[in-house]
């Protein structure tokens, strides 16, 4: 039986389908443009989630097992600047892999974010009340509703902050602040939003465990370790044997960020300890130390 991943270019998306194809699984790995960091054998259809009908009638035709829907704009600020698009890709397309796997019968994991809380009274877990703010923040919440509603076995996986050093992979704050630590330059760093920095790869294997328990409803496949960004570049300086006084507390206020940002949206992750084992959400030291193996000498 198949499994068809969706976002398979990006971050998470590559991690899933590179891990299941290692099991032993039948990947379809659904992305925009060519294929980027996936292993040849999986097949690979390019697909564009902008045009709904696409992907539903993609799930149709191979019928699978299940679904991975790691497609996302996750660019929050250029989700508040064209509504339109991240209502297409971030509602639209949820809905669409939703209608598809009830069409087939299909088992759905739909990714989301920490940012579908305010950031309040974080950490927050799976039982808290959502409250985004934002469009990139509305548009997840909303299709977290709808793989809820509309696909019989569904599965809501919230990751947040996600980086990976896999050679190809989108560049992310975390690479960033790695070659300005290198380089001996300065990293700006908010001291005031405290977060889950999640490597992709370890999402990945949280993601997967939880769509193979056939559990169903809302889960937080998120780094264990609740840190500001200042506390995590800190972290990867001392990883780097960098100078941490290079790292710069800023505010978030001061940033005057398009998009909202919650300031406090850890994630609890008891849940999926209890699930998949204490161990698989990474802390933030063991995580690191992947990182930097997948970012190579």
């Amino acid at each position: 039986m198949t499994v068809v991943v969706t976002g398979a270019n990006g971050l998470v998306g590559s991690c899933v389908a590179a891990r299941l194809d290692a099991a032993g699984e039948k990947v379809i790995a659904a992305g925009r443009g060519p294929p980027r960091q996936l292993p040849s054998r999986i097949e690979y259809v390019e697909l564009d989630v902008q045009r709904a009908d696409a992907l539903r009638e993609l799930i149709s035709a191979v019928a699978p097992r299940g679904v991975i829907h790691c497609a996302a704009m996750t660019d929050v600020d250029a989700c508040e600047r064209d509504p339109l698009q991240a209502w297409t890709v971030n509602v639209s397309a949820t809905e669409a892999a939703a209608l598809g796997c009830r069409d087939t019968g299909a088992r759905l994991v739909a990714l989301s974010t920490d940012y579908v809380f305010d950031g309040e009274r974080g950490p927050y877990s799976e039982e808290d009340a959502p409250n985004p703010r934002g469009v990139y923040s509305r548009t997840k919440r909303i299709g977290e509703e709808a793989a809820l509603l509309l696909a019989p076995d569904s599965v809501v996986a919230r990751v947040a902050v996600v980086y990976s050093g896999r050679r190809g992979a989108k560049r992310t704050f975390a690479n960033a602040a790695a070659e300005k630590l290198l380089a001996g330059q300065e990293v700006r760093a908010f001291h005031d939003q405290v977060v889950s920095p999640t490597l992709a790869d370890n999402a990945a294997e949280m993601v997967i465990g939880v769509f193979r328990s056939g559990e169903r409803g809302i889960w937080h496949c998120a780094g264990a370790s609740m840190v500001s960004r200042v506390d995590f570049c800190r972290a990867l300086a001392r990883k780097l044997r960098a100078d941490e006084r290079l790292v710069v507390p800023v505010a978030l206020s001061a940033a005057k960020l398009p998009a909202p940002r919650p300031a406090r949206c850890a994630l609890k992750v008891d849940k999926v300890r209890r699930l998949l084992g204490h161990s698989v959400p990474l802390e933030l030291d063991a995580a690191l130390d992947r990182f930097l193996a997948e970012r190579g000498p």
